[in-house]
């Protein structure tokens, strides 16, 4: 029982850096929905960002890479955004990080 309880904390530790980055990024990272609503600016984001409901498009207009996941807690399957860049994404409960 002791080593399941040591192996879980170990994996909660893990999950958990993997998920909060170091620190913020310079830039911008800008998220399109559709032609009715004004597109989202998250100024130099940093952690684990909610996207809206109905996002379509995120552009990455930072320094750093941005990972783009489809779940709403930065944990599940991703895809790497490089400067620049952008990519369409999954238009519920989606997330990014820096």
């Amino acid at each position: 029982m002791k080593r399941v309880a040591m192996v879980l904390a170990g994996a909660a530790l893990l999950v958990g850096t993997s998920a909060m980055p170091a620190s913020a990024a310079s830039g911008d990272v800008i998220v399109f929905s559709n032609e009715i609503l004004q597109a989202s600016t998250y100024e130099n984001p940093s952690d684990c960002n909610l996207l809206p409901l109905g996002a379509h498009v995120l552009i990455n207009k930072t320094d750093e890479p941005v990972t783009v996941y489809g779940d709403p807690l930065c944990l599940g399957p991703s895809m790497v955004v490089q400067p620049g860049y952008g990519v369409h994404v999954p238009p519920a409960s989606a997330s990014f990080s820096v």
